[in-house]
C-alpha cells in the first residue's frame, strides 16, 4: 500500500483476538406471522472468517441484515463489542449504477458519507487503490455493461472496501457466477483479507455451497430449516490454501452434509 493510502487509512480495532467481536444472543426475527430466526446464539471473534450455511430460505440473509441493523429483531440482541467498528455489506448482485463508470461506482459510498459533496483528489486516489486491490485498475473508466459478471462483482467489492470496514458481511456475493470465476474470486477475497492492505479483519459470509464454506472459513455455522436455529458450529482447522478433494476438508464437507440433511 502506498503512502497516500497509509496516510488516509483509519486505525483498525485493537480488540484482542480472544474477545467476541459480534455476539448473537437469543435472537428472534419475524416478519408478520413468519418467524425467520428463533433462539439463535453464537459469537464471532476478531480475525475469523465465518460462513453461514443452511437450507434455502432458512434465515441466513436475514441474520446478515440484522447484524447490519437493516432488520430489527423481535427479541434478543446483537452486540458489537466495539461501537467504533465499521461494517460493510456486499449483496448477491453487484447493484452498480449503469450510468456511472467503475471508478465513480466505487466512490458512491464516499459521496453519500460527504452528503453529496464533490469528492477530492485523495478520495479518487483511494478509489483507484481499491480497484487495483481487486484487479480492476485498468477498468476505472469502463461502464457496468462493459464488464463481465465477475468484474462487476470485483467492482462491488471495491465499493464495499472503500469504506474501510472492520467486518465484511457477504450475502452469496459470487453465487450467480460460473464455477471457475467463483473460485477465482473466492481466492481473491482470501488474499485481500489476509493481505493487511485494508483494516478488514473479520468476514461473515452466507453461502449455499458446503465446499465453498469449508475451503474459505475458519468456522461454519450450520442452521436448521426455518426458523433458523443453530444446528452445529463446525470448526475448520485446516491450513490454507484448501481444496475440497483434500482428505481433511473432504471429511468436514461430508460431516456438514450430514448435519444439513438432518436439519431439514
Amino acid at each position: 500500500m502506498n503512502a497516500v493510502a497509509l496516510a488516509n487509512r483509519p486505525e483498525a480495532s485493537t480488540l484482542p483476538t480472544t474477545e467476541p467481536l459480534v455476539a448473537i444472543e437469543n435472537l428472534k426475527v419475524r416478519f408478520g406471522d413468519v418467524v425467520a430466526i428463533e433462539d439463535l446464539s453464537f459469537t464471532v471473534r476478531r480475525g475469523e472468517f465465518v460462513s453461514l450455511l443452511g437450507p434455502s430460505g432458512c434465515g441466513k440473509s436475514t441474520l446478515l441484515k440484522a447484524i447490519a441493523q437493516l432488520v430489527t429483531p423481535a427479541s434478543g440482541k446483537i452486540v458489537l463489542s466495539d461501537p467504533n467498528l465499521r461494517v460493510g455489506f456486499m449483496f448477491q448482485k453487484p447493484l452498480l449504477l449503469p450510468w456511472r463508470a467503475t471508478l465513480d461506482n466505487v466512490l458512491l459510498p464516499v459521496e453519500i458519507q460527504l452528503g453529496g459533496s464533490v469528492v477530492d483528489v485523495t478520495d479518487r486516489q483511494r478509489a483507484r487503490l481499491m480497484l487495483d486491490l481487486v484487479g480492476l485498475g485498468d477498468f476505472a473508466d469502463a461502464y457496468p455493461h462493459q464488464l463481465s459478471g465477475g468484474m462487476q462483482q470485483r467492482a462491488a467489492l471495491a465499493r464495499t472496501l472503500i469504506s474501510d470496514p472492520d467486518i465484511l458481511l457477504l450475502d452469496e456475493p459470487f453465487g450467480a457466477l460460473d464455477e471457475l470465476t467463483r473460485e477465482a474470486l473466492n481466492e481473491e477475497l482470501i488474499r485481500i483479507w489476509q493481505s493487511g492492505n485494508t483494516r478488514l479483519h473479520t468476514i461473515i459470509m452466507v453461502t449455499h455451497s458446503i465446499s465453498e464454506a469449508v475451503t474459505m472459513s475458519d468456522r461454519v455455522i450450520v442452521f436448521t430449516d426455518r426458523p433458523a436455529r443453530l444446528a452445529e458450529d463446525v470448526q475448520v482447522r485446516c491450513s490454507r490454501p484448501r481444496a475440497p478433494e483434500d482428505s481433511e476438508p473432504g471429511s468436514i464437507i461430508k460431516r456438514i452434509r450430514t448435519i444439513v440433511k438432518g436439519g431439514r
